[in-house]
C-alpha cells in the first residue's frame, strides 16, 4: 500500500476521490507517525487521537456518499499552539497560561476555515513561549529537535509544525510568522512555508506583536500551500485589518510558471550577510534553474540597510505587552530570554516606537519602488543550516539574539510582503538549505507560482528524513 504519511494533501485528496484510501487510514497513519517521532523530536504539545479519528470517520462517510465538505475534507492537519482551537487549551508554550481558567470555546479564523472544510485536527505543535524567538524550546514543552539530526534545532518559532510536516505527521500545518517564524524552521527542516501578505490570512485575537505577525501555511510543497491558502485566505469579521477575498484561486494560478518574470537575485544583501558556502551554492544553482525556466534574472540588491534596531523596538515592545498582565510569580516562570527582552521593551517610549514605525514605513517604500522593476526578489532564507538544539544563537557566533542569524527574514515582516522558503538541497552534513522568494505586497500568487515551478522542475526538494521508530 502507498505510504500515506509520504503523500501531499493534493495526492491524499485524489486518493479519497478515487477510493484508493480513506481519511481514516490516512489519519491513523499520521497519528502513528506522530507518536513514533514525539519522544525524539518533540513536535507536539498534545495529540488528540480520539477526536481526530472521529472527524476522519465522519469524513470517510461523506466521501462514501460522494459529498465531501470543502477543499480539505479528511486531510490530517496540525496547528501551532499559538492559535486558538475550540476544545483544546492554547498554552502558547508558557507555564504562565493556566489551562483550567482559559476559555477554549473559539477557533482562530484560520482554524475555523480548516474546520469548515472538513480537515482532521491531529494536535497542537510546539512553540517557544509566546512565539518570541527563532528556535523552538520553552519552559513548558522543552526542546524541539531537527528531524534530520536531533542534535540540531528545528528552528522557530513554528519548529513543531515544520518537524511534523517533514516527518509525515500530517501534510499541512498552520504556523505564525513574526520575523521569519515559518520560514526559519522550513529552511532548517526541509519543508515549504509561506508568510502571506499581512492581512491575507486573518488573525484573532490580534497579536501583541502587531502587524509583524502573520499566519501562514507550512506544507510539503507549494501546491499544498496554494490549496491551504484557498481555504484560509479569506476575511473574518473578527480581524478589522483583514484583506478582502482574493480575486481568484491560488491553486488555479500555479501553472503560470516563471517565464518572463523579472527576478532580482541578492546572494548577500549587498555584502551585508556572510553566507555559508554550501548555502550560497545551493541557492545560486536554484536561481540558475529559474533562468533556464524563462525568468529574466539579474544579480542585484534591494536598497535595504539592516533594520534590526527598529525591529527590536517593535518586537520587544510586543513581548512586553503580551506579558504585561502577568504577576511576579508568573514572570518567574518565563523563559529567561523572554524576561530579558520584555524588560527592555517596557523601557521604550512611545516616541521610540513611532521612530521604529518611521523606519518601517521607509523600508516599505523602498521595497515598493524595488518591485516596480522586479517581480520577485530571491535570497537565501538563512545564511546557515541548522545549529545545535537548545540555544538561541549558534555557539561562537557572537550574536546576542536570534535576529543576528536571520537577516534575510525579519525585514519582510516589517514591509508586510509575501515571502516563502523553498528547500533547494542540503549541505555536506545532509542538513536542508532554503531559498527565499519575496514579492510585492498582495502578490502571494507570484511567490507560489515561482515556488511551484521549482518543484515541477525538480529543483526544490530536501528529500525526506528517516523518522525515529519507523
Amino acid at each position: 500500500m502507498t505510504e500515506l504519511t509520504e503523500l501531499t494533501a493534493v495526492r491524499l485528496l485524489d486518493g479519497y476521490r478515487k477510493g484508493a484510501w480513506s481519511p481514516v487510514e490516512a489519519t491513523r497513519a499520521a497519528l502513528e507517525r506522530a507518536e513514533a517521532i514525539q519522544p525524539e523530536v518533540n513536535a507536539f504539545v498534545r495529540l488528540t487521537a480520539e477526536d481526530a479519528l472521529e472527524r476522519a470517520r465522519e469524513s470517510e462517510e461523506r466521501w462514501r456518499r460522494g459529498e465531501p465538505r470543502g477543499l480539505l475534507d479528511g486531510v490530517p492537519v496540525t496547528v501551532k499552539d499559538i492559535l486558538l482551537q475550540r476544545g483544546a487549551p492554547t498554552l502558547r508554550g508558557s507555564k504562565a497560561v493556566d489551562p483550567a481558567t482559559g476559555r477554549w470555546d473559539e477557533d482562530a479564523p484560520s482554524v475555523a476555515r480548516l474546520r469548515e472544510h472538513g480537515a482532521v485536527f491531529l494536535g497542537k505543535t510546539t512553540t517557544p513561549e509566546y512565539g518570541w524567538k527563532g528556535v523552538t524550546d520553552s519552559p513548558l514543552s522543552g526542546v524541539t529537535r531537527n528531524p534530520w539530526d536531533p542534535s540540531r534545532t528545528a528552528g522557530g518559532s513554528s519548529g513543531g509544525s515544520a518537524a511534523a510536516v517533514a516527518l509525515g505527521a500530517g501534510p499541512l500545518s498552520l504556523g505564525t510568522d513574526g520575523g521569519g517564524s515559518v520560514r526559519i524552521p522550513a529552511s532548517f527542516c526541509g519543508t515549504f512555508a509561506l508568510k502571506p501578505t499581512y492581512g491575507r490570512v486573518p488573525l484573532y485575537p490580534a497579536s501583541a506583536f502587531g502587524t509583524l505577525a502573520h499566519v501562514g501555511p507550512m506544507t510539503r510543497d507549494a501546491a499544498d500551500a496554494a490549496l491551504l491558502m484557498d481555504v484560509i485566505g479569506h476575511p473574518d469579521s473578527r480581524d478589522w485589518s483583514a484583506l478582502a477575498a482574493p480575486a481568484g484561486s491560488y491553486t488555479g494560478g500555479l501553472a503560470g510558471g516563471v517565464r518572463g518574470l523579472r527576478v532580482a537575485y541578492s546572494p548577500s544583501l549587498g555584502g551585508q550577510v556572510a553566507v555559508q558556502p554550501a548555502v550560497a551554492k545551493a541557492v545560486r544553482r536554484a536561481v540558475e534553474r529559474l533562468a533556464e525556466l524563462g525568468a529574466y534574472v539579474t544579480e542585484t540588491d534591494p536598497d535595504l540597510t539592516d533594520p534590526v534596531e527598529a525591529f527590536h523596538t517593535l518586537w520587544f515592545s510586543g513581548a512586553a505587552r503580551v506579558t504585561q498582565h502577568l504577576g511576579p510569580h508568573q514572570r518567574e516562570l518565563l523563559d529567561p530570554g523572554l524576561r530579558e527582552i520584555c524588560a527592555r521593551g517596557a523601557r521604550y517610549s512611545a516616541l521610540d516606537y513611532l521612530a521604529a514605525v518611521d523606519v518601517r514605513m521607509d523600508l516599505g517604500r523602498r521595497m515598493g519602488r524595488f518591485h516596480d522593476t522586479y517581480d520577485l526578489l530571491v535570497t537565501p532564507t538563512l545564511p546557515l543550516t541548522a545549529f545545535e538544539a537548545g540555544v538561541e544563537v549558534p555557539k561562537g557566533s557572537g550574536h546576542r539574539r536570534w535576529t543576528g542569524w536571520t537577516p534575510f527574514t525579519y525585514p519582510f515582516n516589517m514591509t508586510q510582503q509575501p515571502a516563502a522558503s523553498v528547500p533547494v538541497g542540503a549541505d555536506g552534513d545532509g542538513l536542508p538549505i532554503g531559498l527565499q522568494l519575496v514579492a510585492a505586497r498582495h502578490r502571494d500568487d507570484l511567490v507560489l507560482r515561482a515556488a511551484h515551478a521549482l518543484y515541477e522542475a525538480g529543483a526544490a526538494s530536501a528529500g525526506r528524513p528517516t523518522p525515529s521508530g519507523s
